[in-house]
Formats: C-alpha cells, structure tokens, sequence
C-alpha cells in the first residue's frame, strides 16, 4: 500500500468513516474463491450499509455479488455432515421478570422484578429471554425446530457476543456440542464458568463434556480427524487468563499450548490434521502460529511463530494449497485480505478495498520505542508521528492509555481510538505497551490483576517522560487519553501527574472503584481485580483497590482541563462513573465537558454519534492543548 509521493492530503475523521470495513465470509465449496463483506457507514442513515464479493483466492478483481448467493457458495456449518438437520439459534421466554408477567391484567405497567444480579448485561435489561439451540429437519419441512435447552434459564450463544461459533455438530451428526454457562441470578454474574455441553439427539440427553474446568471452555470445533477441540481458561472469574488450545484424543485432553508462554485468540486446523494454526499477541503485533498435533505421541508437540513484522494478522479465513488466507491491518491501514505463503513467509495483498484512499493520503510514521521502567523491565511504546514529520519543529503530544485492562496494544486499526488519525491531526501518540498487555509473557500480563494504580502508573509515566526528552515534543503541551481501564488511568494520572500533562480526556472509565463495583453487571470482573468486595475490611489487598487505588481519593488534586464521555447503555462501566467525575470536576472549578451519548454501550457504534464523538475529541484538544 504505497504513499503517492505526490500527497499531501491527511486522513480526517470524515475520511476515516468513509473506509470499508472488509471482513471474510469463507473461502467457497469449490475453493476458488473467498466470499467477503465490505460494510461502509452512512452519515446520511445513520447506520451501515454492506455489500458482498467474490474474489479468487490466488488474487484478482472482485465481483460483486447478493448477499442470498453468498450461502449458496459457501459450506453452511449448521447443516448436520449427513445434510438432515439444521442448527440455528433463537431467544426463548423461559423467566418472569415483568410486571405484566406477573400481572397479566397489568399489561401497562412498566415494572422489571428482579431475585438475582443476572438483571442487565453489557447494554441490555433481562426481560426473561434466553438464546436457546435448535435443530430441525433441513429444508423438508416446517415443523417447528427442538428446543435442545427446553426450560433452561441458560444462553446459548453466550450473550452478550456470541454467534454460531458456540455450536456446532458431531462429524457423525448423532450430536450437538454447544457452549453455555449454566448458572443464573448473581451466580451468573459471579462467574467465567461456561463448559461445552454434549446433545444426543437419539437420547435426547444432555452430558457436560468440561465440568472438571472452572473458567471459559469456548470455540469448539472437530479436527479432521474428528477431535473435539476448544479453547480454554483454567481459572473462575479470570476472563483474562492464560487461553490454551485442548484437544480431546481418545478421552484424554491434551493442551497443545500449556509450555508457551502466550494466549490463543482463535485457531483453525490443517487440512490435513496435523497442526492447528492459531493467532495470538506478541510484542505489540498479533501474529500467526503453529503448533503440531502428534496424536498418541505427546513428544515433538512445539509452538511456531510463522509470520512476522509490525502489522496485526486476523481472523484466520481458510487455506489454499500452502497458503493460509488471513486479514490483516496495521497502525495506517484498515482490514484487507491477504494470502500468506507458509514456505516463502509472506504475504500477499487480496482484497484493495481501501487502497484509493490511502493513495491519496500522506500517512504517519510508526517506531518502536523500548523504554525502561522504573523496576527495571524494558517495555515497548508505540510512538506515532505526523505525516510529513518534521523532526526539527515541536509537536503536541498525547499519552494513550489502554483500556482492558488485559489487553493487546498492537497493530490495530481502530474507527475511534485510531492513532493514525491523531497522528494526522498534529499529534505525536505515544502508547505503552504497559503491564498488564499480552504479547509480553504471561507474568506481565498478570501484574496489572490487583494493582490497578501501581507499578502501571509508573508504566505510563515512563513512557512519555522518556519521549518527551525528544527535542521535537513541546513538554509544555502533553495530554493523556484513553477508555474503560484507559479513562481510569486517565482519572488516576490527573490526580499524581505533578503538572506533566495539559489536557485529558476519559471514555467510559472508572472513576469510583467502590461504586463501579457495586454496578457493574460482570461482578466476577472486578472481583478478581480489585481482590474481593470493598466491605472485607480485613481484606488487605481489596481495600487497596477501594482506597489508594480508587481516583476519586486524588480529585483534590485535580487541576487540568477535562473532557468525560460516557454511554447511557454502558452497564460494565455503568454512567454513574462519569457523572461522579464530570460532577467532581465541576464542583472543583476545573474545565471540563460531558459528551453524554445515551443510546451507545461501552463502544460508539452509530455513525453520526461516532463523528461527533471525533470531532469533540479535536475540538476539546484544540481548546486546551
């Protein structure tokens, strides 16, 4: 994706909502070509439209095609192997929760009645519904499908992300494997337990195939050689842990990935089943790996990093003789699709959604930077320049700070937090892979669990107080901005920043450790991180959380601008957080702003709110940077 040497446009917030946004289907039955969707926004409808392609696998122009052709050319994984049954999925009212349900004479009243803390999850209100699997006869008839979980106040897909991922078929079709986390009520908030559960369509029974696990067990999917296989975390309440690839040979469970020091994010066997390629962090990339499955001969299992370089790989598509077809992005670039040659270990660009665009644009320049924290560790920062750097003028600089708070800082091409934009505005980005980031190993990753206001801080504060001795940032213009564990950091830091930063901006993040813990909808979250409930006074470690770490113990100090953003539909970082800020910042004399978007969750997902979202966020930089 070269730069026209000729240009001189920057990328702007109207520009950045104007790209396709590519995503893979599948490669088709007949394994000539790759069937994708390219969503792009419309300002005008204030949502986003899509349209569907072909293109071979060995490259060459798209053709458009209708979204109903796309399931002809492409295997439907819920039809059953031997093509007589069909899997789909539905909600089902299986609870009383409304006035109405108890009253029916009622049927005006507005009343939710709750007996468990199951009552809302990530941006939406229980209403006694329940995703449920089903199976019905493939396209013989309309009889009604069979409800697998009848009665069960459980979801399967998990809510509130999952999709037909969480189901799938026995290759010898006399069973169904789905996932689910049979608990309810505040045992249900409590907990990270989901298990693959076994359906026998002869028996009609029902046999937990995971129950020795007490975290996720996710992803199933049979080799070709007809193993079961999933992705899993050993520990209750941890959604960040350690995530390992199982399979399941002969009644015996093999993790594949327990001596790598990484986590899994998704995984698709060889053709041939002999090796499950998978993706995971490493070093401030996302990368693709192997690991061999010897079968009875556990000797020689070995994890293999096979691609390499400062782009993102995702979503692993499908293969193509010795290709694997994957989507990619980096820092200047939006998802487009890419054939990876597993001999020659590189990549080659399919799909050029966006390239005319990029042409267009002079893009930022990205550098590694690795700094040294204060206990002694070095740590890698993503440093971000302005298009046509000029090394001998001073730029504004900002602070990123990551939300999770386990999450990757990687390659990543966001249509929100996207450094690519910042960086054409004028803005040099500094942004830390700080603890607490996977890619780094696993004990790095974990250090954040608990100190959320310790060793991190330090984290950050080394990293812009080591850019900052560059002659070309202005020290006297540093800003700090970020969203969810990022707005904290962002709360935190404006009360122990001594003076470093002019400008913040918090989205969506946590203000009040106490209060948070008593909202949010994933108590099993903050339960682990915070090290229990802020009412164990003798619980050392919670009471840390609750008390140094908690930011609203430093708004005395509070003494630079800010700008707070808060969603109305945000139940995991629920809009009493940013109210308790904005109100603290208010009643304290300091500028400061509320962006309240109240049909938006944790995320900005309409267009409309999404640019003015960007343009308040340059807005407010302009007024006080």
């Amino acid at each position: 994706m070269g730069i026209a040497a000729s240009a001189q446009q920057v990328l702007t917030p109207e520009g950045l909502w104007k790209l396709g946004r590519v995503s893979a289907l599948g490669i088709s039955k007949d394994g000539k070509t790759i069937v994708y969707k390219v969503g792009t926004p419309s300002m005008e409808e204030n949502k986003s439209n899509s349209k569907f392609y072909t293109i071979p696998v060995n490259g060459g122009n798209p053709t458009e095609v209708e979204e109903a052709q796309t399931k002809d050319l492409l295997n439907d994984k819920n039809v059953s192997p031997d093509g007589k049954y069909l899997l789909s999925n539905e909600e089902v009212k299986i609870e009383n929760v409304l006035g109405k349900d108890f009253y029916p004479e009622l049927d005006k009243s507005e009343a939710q009645i709750y007996d468990g803390l199951d009552y809302r999850h990530w941006d939406t209100w229980n209403n006694g519904t329940h995703n449920h699997v089903l199976y019905g006869i493939n396209k013989l008839n309309k009889a009604r499908p069979i409800d697998i979980m009848k009665g069960e106040p459980y979801d399967s897909p998990q809510k509130p992300f999952g999709g037909d991922e969480d189901y799938i078929w026995s290759p010898d079709s006399k069973s169904i494997i789905y996932v689910c986390k049979k608990k309810s009520g505040t045992a249900y908030a409590m907990s990270t337990n989901t298990d693959l559960y076994e359906y026998n369509l002869e028996t009609k029974t029902t046999k937990n195939l995971t129950e020795n696990n007490l975290g996720y067990d996710t992803n199933p999917i049979f080799s070709p050689g007809g193993y079961l296989t999933w992705l899993q975390m050993k520990r209750d309440g941890y959604e960040a842990d350690k995530n390992d690839i199982i399979v399941r040979f002969r009644d015996v469970d093999y993790n594949l990935t327990i001596n790598w020091d990484g986590s899994v994010d998704s995984y698709k066997w060889s053709p041939d089943g002999t090796k499950v390629y998978f993706i995971a962090a490493v070093d401030g990339t996302t990368q693709l790996f192997e690991v061999n499955f010897p079968g009875v001969k556990r000797i020689g299992i070995s994890v293999k990093q096979i691609s390499n370089g400062d782009f993102d790989v995702h979503d692993i598509v499908g293969f193509n003789g010795d290709n694997i077809i994957v989507s990619r992005t980096d820092m200047n670039h939006a998802a487009e699709l890419y054939s990876f040659s597993y001999k020659k270990r590189t990549f080659t660009q399919l799909t050029k959604t966006n390239n005319e665009a990029y042409s267009k644009l002079a893009l930022p320049k990205y550098e590694r930077r690795y700094v040294t924290t204060t206990d002694g560790k070095k740590m890698l920062v993503w440093v971000i320049l302005p298009p046509n750097f000029d090394k001998t003028k001073k730029y504004p600089t900002l602070l990123y700070c990551q939300g999770g708070p386990q999450s990757p800082l990687t390659q990543f091409y966001s249509f929100r937090w996207n450094f690519s934009l910042m960086a054409s505005q004028g803005y040099v980005v500094v942004a830390p892979n700080r603890r607490g980031m996977y890619g780094h190993g696993r004990e790095w990753n974990e250090q954040i669990s608990k100190d959320w206001g310790g060793q991190v801080m330090n984290d950050y504060l080394s990293a812009i107080d080591d850019v900052a001795k560059e002659s070309y940032v202005d020290k006297s213009r540093l800003g700090c901005v970020g969203a969810s564990y990022g707005g904290y950091s962002v709360f935190y830091l404006a009360g122990i920043h001594n003076n470093r930063f002019k400008s913040f901006i918090a989205h969506d993040g946590v203000f009040n450790t106490q209060s948070m813990f008593g909202t949010t909808e994933e108590v099993f979250f903050n339960n682990w991180d915070f090290g229990g409930a802020y009412w164990e006074k003798d619980n050392v470690v919670a009471q840390k959380a609750y008390n140094q770490f908690n930011p609203i113990n430093y708004v005395d100090k509070w003494n630079t601008p800010i700008l707070i953003v808060q969603g109305g539909k945000d139940y995991r970082v629920p809009i009493g957080q940013g109210q308790e800020a904005f109100q603290a910042a208010q009643l304290r004399g300091i500028k400061s702003r509320f962006l309240y978007l109240p049909e938006e969750n944790h995320w900005v997902l309409k267009p409309q709110n999404g640019m003015v979202w960007q343009r308040e966020f340059f807005k407010w930089l302009k007024e006080t940077l």
